[in-house]
């Protein structure tokens, strides 16, 4: 429906402007008379619509007459019907910048008319009108203006008007809306004459004029930038310099105008210019010679001038830097020193490093300075230590020095002594703690907090760059010994470390220092280390990386995190410190891949690394070695312990494992010994007694006394006795004997008793065994006499086997000779000497 409105409203518009150049053929059914289509803002606003009799949207029928402002309805209590033709409407505060006031009937279905009402402010008066005067090509005036602070809604056209006063001459520029600024052509002004020019604002509600200006164009010129033809000086005018300079060549033609110039200097090791600049008045172009004094003494300085008409108009632009040197004299001041001592062990000497700087007294006045150090000798001499061009120096000197001497030289002569003292290290100190923070882009704030001591006199607070070890970019500042911080100032970088030390000095030594690492900002570091898996064992990975360089750290380190996850599973994080480089992966799934990076933390960002891929093996290196090594101890145990018994006890094992069971047809029992036999068949149980086995003979230790009852149970016994003379395989004296199953031959079964027992009463009774040989069977039963072994010369009495020894015999008795072929056995047992070998 509004929109519909909307569109009959242009549309009757339209209309009524279309009859009214049509001279009266169609004539509108209605129109609006205001007060002004252009209000100010918010002040009321009257309007009457008056309607024709013949209009056919009203012929034949009573009409209400409605107002709407924009699309907004305005009630009956500010519209006045006077008739069913004629509506008169207040509209007590216009607050809009622009609206469309319409005349409407019926409920406002049916537009009948309407008028466009703007609403704004008066123009300000233009404010700040500058012209400036250009000679470069094309020459112009350009003047601009600001147009007030108030915007004033409504379209405001700007003119400019200029008269020049000696010719009668004005002109008048008329610029397009909101346009500030133009520029006079260099033919419509006059250098040397003064011209008023001034600026009017003119919009529907009004017209404003600006301040006029009245000046000589050449006043409101700026000069195109001079330039510097030499800076010199004049032979004894020390701490002057003269500088020549002329304007460009377009320019020329002011050579003999008075113009004010401004000298700005700055010493070449400086950055900043001198504030405020030197101005030299009343100065021609046809003198263009300027002297600046009272400047250092053998310095270079860098000079720029600019120049102006006299005492008024625009500065022109600075000319390029030109330098010159000041005449040079002997230094002055004195040079702040620092020095570092240690003793060196081997020479037992002072290592010496000296840094110096100039203090605020100091005056280098030459452009070479070479800096001395010197020592005074025993001759009352001083020796020279170092002679440089840098601000430090490292010698040795003995340790009976206990100062040296500093000065500086130049081509002219040289500085006043600064003496040194020497202060020997000390081992207590003052410091507790040191912290560093940056104060801003350019400089750290250093704190301390010392402990009271006696003998303290002040301290040295000394920095350097950690990643330029060279001595010349170490720099100090001594400070008083009530003060606890220090804002030291220099050409820090951002991103590289910097090592600050503080240093408390006694009235007897130097204290040692207090050390910290600063940046002055941080930031990511550049790289990221490689993640390096140390070792794995069960479900665990043991992960580590290298340190990363401290060129590459861009800060402290905070932390490392190693993330990793298996396929579709959640994530986990190991976090170490910046001093402990390795992590333990945990409880891992031996049957999955895992990925895993490492993100490197600063306390200025965080920097990731590349992704790497982790297998778990099922059978890890270290449960294999583990395993390898526990069957390779056993076995080694098993080894050792096998080796130790078999020599340990190898005859045992010998006697058991392989017996020695000769052959009878292939031996003699000559060749055996006692020593050889006694271990022949031994018995795993030392409380057993031990029988010896010689060939088929077995040797039964009796009593020495045998009874007669005895006697008879041997004799008389009808036991089977042809197993007597078994080997210890079949011996008798093992429980698991069995002699009848044997199939062994025994010849004869001898009974012993020891050489040293007494001598029995009767003879040894002598059993015959049973043999299944032929060579025993044809014999007869009987019983031979005891066996008694022949001494001789060579045979001691040990040797003596059976019955009583020679020393039993009684002496005067001749003991019966005795034929030992007839017992080849028994020959052997008393084998002598040589034989045993």
């Amino acid at each position: 429906m509004m929109t519909s409105a909307w569109m009959l409203v242009i549309a009757v518009l339209v209309d009524s402007a279309n009859g009214a150049r049509s001279q009266g053929d169609i004539q509108p059914c209605a129109r609006i008379h205001t007060s002004s289509s252009v209000v100010p803002l918010g002040s009321p606003v009257t309007a009457t619509c008056v309607i024709r009799e013949d209009c056919p949207l009203v012929i034949g029928q009573a009409v209400h007459i409605e107002w709407r402002l924009g699309s907004e309805l305005i009630l009956n209590s500010f519209a006045a019907n006077e008739s069913n033709r004629v509506s008169r409407i207040v509209v007590p505060s216009f607050n809009r910048t622009e609206a469309l006031l319409v005349c409407c009937i019926q409920n406002c279905s049916q537009v009948v008319t309407g008028v466009q009402i703007r609403a704004g402010y008066p123009p300000e008066e233009p404010q700040n009108l500058t012209c400036e005067t250009k000679f470069s090509s094309p020459s112009s005036l350009n003047c601009e203006w600001e147009p007030g602070q108030r915007d004033t809604h409504l379209p405001t056209k700007y003119s400019l008007h200029t008269e020049i006063r000696d010719i009668n001459e004005n002109y008048t520029y008329k610029l397009p809306p909101d346009v500030h600024h133009y520029s006079i052509p260099r033919n419509e002004f006059v250098l040397f004459n003064d011209i008023k020019i001034y600026v009017k604002a003119e919009n529907d509600l009004g017209v404003a004029t600006s301040a006029p200006l009245v000046f000589d164009p050449v006043q409101a010129a700026k000069f195109d930038q001079p330039s510097i033809e030499t800076v010199g000086v004049e032979p004894k005018r020390l701490g002057c310099l003269k500088l020549k300079w002329r304007m460009s060549q377009q320019q020329s033609w002011l050579s003999h105008n008075q113009l004010s110039l401004e000298v700005r200097l700055r010493t070449a090791d400086s950055d900043q210019m001198s504030d405020p600049p030197i101005l030299v008045s009343q100065v021609r172009p046809t003198k263009a010679v300027t002297e600046c004094c009272r400047l250092l003494h053998g310095t270079r300085y860098l000079a720029q001038i600019r120049v102006r008409y006299y005492m008024q108009g625009p500065w022109s632009e600075w000319s390029s830097s030109k330098s010159g040197v000041t005449l040079e004299t002997a230094p002055t001041g004195r040079l702040d020193s620092w020095m570092k001592v240690s003793r060196n062990h081997t020479s037992k000497n002072l290592d010496i490093q000296l840094f110096w700087k100039p203090s605020k007294q100091f005056r280098a006045n030459g452009q070479s300075l070479t800096y001395v150090v010197l020592k005074p000798n025993p001759r009352g001499k001083r020796e020279r230590m170092c002679s440089t061009n840098e601000k430090w120096c490292a010698f040795q000197v003995s340790g009976r020095v206990r100062k040296v001497y500093l000065s500086a030289v130049n081509s002219v002569g040289e500085s006043p002594l600064t003496k040194i003292r020497i202060y020997q290290p000390k081992a207590h100190t003052a410091i507790m703690d040191v912290t560093a923070f940056p104060h801003n882009d350019r400089s750290f704030l250093v704190q301390w907090t010392a402990e009271v001591t006696l003998g303290l006199t002040d301290y040295v607070v000394e920095w350097k760059p950690l990643l330029n070890l060279d001595l010349s970019h170490i720099r100090f500042e001594t400070v008083n010994k009530n003060q606890s911080s220090l804002i030291i100032n220099g050409s820090f970088e951002p991103y590289k470390p910097y090592g600050i030390s503080v240093y408390p000095r006694f009235k007897d030594g130097m204290g040692p220092p207090q050390t910290v690492n600063a940046y002055l900002r941080q930031k990511a570091p550049s790289v990221v280390p490689k993640i390096q898996i140390k070792k794995t064992w069960c479900s665990d990975i043991e992960v580590s990386w290298d340190e990363i360089p401290l060129q590459q750290r861009n800060g402290f380190i905070k932390s490392y995190q190693v993330f990793y996850w298996e396929e579709n599973g959640s994530v986990q994080v190991e976090r170490a410190d910046a001093e402990d480089r390795r992590v333990i992966l945990k409880n891992l799934n031996t049957a999955s891949t895992y990925e895993a990076f490492m993100m490197v933390s600063t306390f200025g960002g965080s920097l990731n690394g590349s992704t790497i891929y982790v297998k778990m093996n099922s059978f890890d290196a270290l449960t294999v070695v583990i395993t390898v090594t526990a069957i390779g101890v056993g076995l080694a145990f098993l080894i050792i312990s096998t080796i130790w018994t078999c020599f340990s006890k190898h005859k045992k094992l010998n006697g058991y494992m392989w017996p020695v069971v000769p052959d009878p047809a292939n031996s003699s029992i000559k060749k055996w010994s006692s020593e050889s036999t006694q271990f022949t068949h031994p018995s795993w149980d030392n409380e057993e007694p031990n029988p010896i086995c010689l060939s088929h003979l077995s040797f039964l230790d009796l009593p020495t006394t045998l009874s007669k009852e005895e006697d008879d149970i041997w004799l008389n016994s009808s036991e089977d006795t042809s197993d007597l003379g078994e080997s210890i395989c079949g011996s008798p004296f093992i429980p698991t004997y069995s002699g009848r199953n044997s199939e062994s031959v025994p010849y004869a079964t001898v009974l012993l008793s020891s050489c040293n027992d007494p001598v029995p009463d009767e003879p040894h009774v002598y059993l015959r065994s049973e043999s299944t040989q032929p060579l025993l069977e044809t014999e007869e039963y009987f019983t031979p006499k005891c066996y008694q072994n022949v001494a001789n010369d060579r045979m001691s009495k040990e040797q003596c086997f059976f019955g009583p020894c020679d020393d039993d015999i009684p002496e005067g008795e001749e003991g019966p000779a005795i034929v030992w072929d007839d017992f080849p056995f028994l020959r052997a047992l008393a084998m002598n000497e040589s034989e045993n070998d």
